[in-house]
């Protein structure tokens, strides 16, 4: 039986995130009274995990994240999960060290065999990524999804937060844009054999080079480009700092397939969602580029900012390590809007 998973589901990958007005009223009022002193990185701050401090220097790093299928294949909707989820650890600068799954499965509509595939998938990540994925938890729902909670290692002085950058840092990004689009190229049975290999392959690239980057005194600021689009993500980092960035559209790297699909208005409808939250906090958009600005990554890249002064050490760290990359932008002073495409 050949089960076409993204048509079991309304949303794909991380375009299911609950929009972030709605989620910002969901937590509106909900902060613990009590204060947890080695509670290092809480939700106060939309970072990509929690961080709590040990007694010996060392950190934990919790997080979590599931979602719909992205591809009707389970071995590789096992795999872009598992990679999607793992990529919070290395968000934050740290090390992963075990996974447990979360599968949510319609058991009525889609056979067992169907999601033994989607752990499987899991486990290869997992295995890449050198930790076990080692139990889980199940639940019969209307929609399938799956994720891990993973748990991470991290000492204190390496933990990278989101909005943590400075003034005149450069911004670099690890993987180009677009994945939103060719996922619902996919779902509406549009995306080619060659283009849906480059998802794939996109999508299940694990972000490990954030453990390095941890270690490094000149990166500021790390976060991961997911559901809430490179713009989403990028204001996230500008919160609370009185900063602005200005961006190149020329550098933005966006995947040619991509562009493709959007001259056709192949996007996802969170996409609109997205750009509806962030477009007045931003200037330059212009034409279609909300569809790649705002496009809900699954498993996007690292976006991080390195102290100016250090841009030449930082390229040629990252060409050390063969590591894609592509430098955007800028950290400035405030500006009249957060983010200035140029």
């Amino acid at each position: 039986m050949s089960v076409k998973l993204t048509q079991f589901s309304k949303a794909s990958g991380c375009g299911c995130k609950i929009a972030p007005a709605v989620l910002e009223e969901i937590l509106n009022g909900c902060k613990q009274d009590v204060v947890f002193k080695n509670l290092l990185v809480g939700n106060e701050t939309k970072d990509d995990a929690a961080v709590y401090e040990l007694e010996d220097g060392n950190c934990i790093i919790s997080t979590t994240d599931f979602f719909t299928p992205i591809v009707d294949d389970a071995f590789d909707f096992g795999k872009i999960s598992a990679c999607n989820a793992i990529s919070d650890v290395y968000a934050m600068g740290g090390k992963p060290l075990m996974a447990v799954a979360i599968l949510g499965w319609p058991v009525d509509k889609i056979p067992a065999d169907v999601a033994q595939q989607v752990i499987k998938g899991a486990q290869e990540i997992c295995t890449k990524a050198g930790i076990p994925l080692a139990g889980g938890h199940s639940v019969d729902t209307q929609e399938p999804l799956f994720g891990l909670a993973v748990t991470g290692l991290v000492k204190k002085e390496h933990i990278k937060k989101n909005n943590a950058v400075k003034e005149n840092d450069i911004l670099y990004i690890t993987k180009p844009l677009g994945i939103g689009v060719l996922s619902t190229a996919l779902k509406r049975g549009l995306l080619n054999e060659t283009h849906y290999k480059l998802l794939l392959e996109q999508a299940t690239t694990l972000n490990s080079i954030g453990e390095k980057l941890g270690t490094l005194s000149y990166v500021n600021a790390i976060t991961d480009v997911t559901g809430f689009g490179f713009a989403g993500h990028l204001l996230e980092m500008l919160a609370d700092t009185n900063l602005s960035a200005s961006i190149k559209k020329e550098s933005l790297p966006i995947m040619e397939a991509a562009k493709e699909y959007a001259k056709q208005f192949v996007f996802p409808d969170n996409t609109t969602r997205n750009y509806n939250a962030q477009s007045k906090h931003i200037t330059g958009m212009t034409d279609l580029d909300f569809i790649f600005y705002c496009d809900p990554q699954t498993s996007g890249g690292l976006l991080f900012s390195v102290d100016a002064s250090l841009e030449k050490e930082m390229d040629v760290f990252l060409e050390s390590q063969n590591q894609y990359f592509s430098k955007i932008g800028a950290i400035t002073s405030k500006q009249e809007k957060q983010i200035i495409f140029q």
